[in-house]
């Protein structure tokens, strides 16, 4: 496992009241963000106090969100179309 770098220099932890860089690496709300940036689309490989994070983590959320939200209606709306549609039922010769 590589080393926890340490925070910025120029940054006081508004948490432990001191520098960044002092305390950030031994902070568990430290932590390695990967991924895309929803509001940027730019690639993001960074560590970062988690409630810095939090905000573009929460933009994440509520697209993901209406994503699943639209399949489900599609889902919903084709099983509707489907149900309307009249059952037809082959007749047995002979009854």
């Amino acid at each position: 496992m590589s080393q926890i770098p340490r925070g910025p220099e120029h940054l006081v932890c508004p948490l432990h009241k001191a520098k960044m860089s002092k305390v950030c690496h031994t902070c568990p709300l430290w932590v390695q963000l990967r991924g895309k940036n929803p509001n940027t689309g730019q690639e993001v490989d960074k560590w970062d106090c988690s409630l810095a994070t939090l905000p573009i983590l929460l933009v994440e959320n509520a697209q993901q969100a209406r994503q699943h939200s639209a399949a489900t209606e599609s889902m919903r709306n084709e099983i509707v179309k489907r149900m309307d549609r009249p059952i037809s039922i082959p007749q047995i010769e002979g009854h």
